[in-house]
């Protein structure tokens, strides 16, 4: 009787439970505190949905052409990323396979870069490009620091010099670690730094010059090369040596493949380091960036800190600590999976697909292109001068209503009374899902275009160039 009663018992329960779905189940809650812990435990499955429906609020990620982070990868990757979830990159004794990996990915990285000599070069994973940013800053101050002291000289008020559309990344650098930023002014005859009255902003107290392979604002390449030669001259005029930190978050994975023939990375004798975010053109999931340096002695010992507590001798070089080591795995297998032609395959299908929208956009009467997307598959644009109703704020707010989100924002300082426009294409961004967002914006722009008086709203006027 008892196992007859047993098995009446499981299959009332099993009825309960399709009569009663996740937040009609006796005894749930449904409604829970914001900001503070509930007192006591609910299933897993009411846990769960609550928070996929709250998620479900989010924009879809495939339709986001703000972000330059990627938000798709396939079948495999996806399962290595629910296998290696729990991997702590830092942990490189309890994972030495991973740890393995990680230093196999950039040394490919400083292979594809040109480095001199690829025994004589250090590197690292990181959280992403602004960890590998700040690394890359620091090693520049370090090797001021350590050359004045050796000078006999003061290491007070040092400086970087760098666009003023650079990421807020530097801006933090230089806000974190004491640097005076020294920023050169974006003007429409120069959008990018390009080395135009550079002996103006550097001295004996600069620590090195920023140049970016793919300005978030516009996409446009800073020329490290012609940069690299006007610090030559002043070099030849002042004796000042100056490096360069490429900040290659976008274009670092993009040039190699698409413009091998640009002289960008270590074959320009000047460029001390390299930082790329793995997860924007990288082609993996948010949570990892790298960088690499020139030679061992262009990134001094002091950055590198040996800790045994996890066991066994352990060098580290990074800001953080415990980080995820998923995403080194994933950038390994993006880099088995697809190699030098798979990448070029993908990053030049995304620039034909950017410069497909471009040229759509910039042959509408009311727009004039800033830049064609054909450095880094990222262009802007802006409007034409005339009177009408409506702005680019206005573009952006009504091609959000569809699912789109097309950024509007003003240029940095000196050029703040340009406003544009930017899309960003990342592999997903289809051939037709272009065309299904060009007839969006046609649509749209004709509504605006029938306006009969401006829309009244307060404009929020935020910058997405991250």
């Amino acid at each position: 009787m008892s196992e007859l009663y047993r098995n009446a018992a499981e299959q009332s329960d099993a009825a309960e439970l399709q009569i009663n779905p996740v937040f009609a189940r006796p005894g749930e809650a449904t409604s829970l505190p914001k900001f503070k812990l509930p007192d006591g435990m609910m299933s897993g499955d009411t846990a769960y949905q609550i928070i996929h429906d709250e998620a479900m609020l989010d924009g879809n990620s495939r339709l986001n052409l703000a972000t330059f982070v990627s938000t798709w990868m396939d079948d495999n990757a996806q399962k290595l990323y629910v296998e290696s979830a729990d991997k702590n990159m830092i942990d490189k004794d309890e994972y030495p396979a991973t740890a393995a990996i990680e230093d196999r990915c950039w040394r490919m990285l400083a292979d594809l870069w040109n480095v001199p000599d690829t025994t004589d070069t250090i590197g690292t994973s990181t959280i992403g490009s602004s960890e590998a940013c700040m690394l890359g800053g620091l090693a520049l101050k370090r090797l001021w620091q350590e050359r004045r002291r050796a000078e006999g000289k003061s290491t007070e008020r040092p400086n970087l010099v760098l666009s003023a559309g650079v990421q807020v990344v530097w801006e933090k650098f230089c806000n974190y670690w004491d640097v005076e930023a020294r920023y050169v002014p974006v003007t429409e005859e120069h959008l990018v730094l390009d080395g135009y009255e550079l002996d103006t902003y550097v001295d004996e107290n600069t620590i090195g010059v920023v140049a970016i392979l793919g300005q978030t604002y516009t996409g446009l390449y800073e020329p490290v090369k012609e940069i690299a030669a006007k610090l030559d001259e002043i070099q030849a005029a002042t004796g000042l040596d100056i490096k360069i930190h490429v900040d290659g978050a976008s274009g670092a994975m993009v040039a190699p493949f698409c413009q091998p023939e640009l002289e960008w990375d270590f074959a320009v004798d000047r460029v001390n380091s390299i930082s790329t975010s793995g997860h924007k053109y990288g082609l993996v999931y948010p949570g990892v960036g790298w960088v690499v340096w020139r030679n061992k002695a262009a990134c001094p010992e002091s950055l590198i800190f040996h800790v045994s507590y996890l066991g066994g001798d352990m060098p580290t070089l990074a800001l953080n600590f415990s980080r995820p080591g998923a995403q080194v795995l994933l950038q390994y297998y993006q880099f088995l999976r697809l190699g030098r032609e798979g990448y070029r395959e993908v990053q030049q299908g995304s620039i034909d697909v950017a410069t497909y929208l471009s040229s759509e956009i910039g042959a509408m009467e009311q727009f004039e292109l800033v830049s064609k997307g054909d450095t880094i598959p990222v262009f802007a644009w802006k409007l034409k001068p005339g009177e009408r109703n409506w702005d680019l704020y206005d573009l952006a707010d009504r091609l959000r209503m569809r699912g789109w989100l097309v950024p509007a924002y003003p240029m940095p300082d000196n050029l703040t009374g340009l406003v544009v426009q930017r899309i960003v294409v990342r592999l997903g961004l289809s051939r037709d899902l272009a065309e299904l967002l060009l007839a969006a914006v046609t649509e749209e722009v004709d509504f605006l275009e029938n306006l009969e008086a401006p829309i009244p709203r307060e404009k929020q006027r935020k910058s997405f160039t991250h």
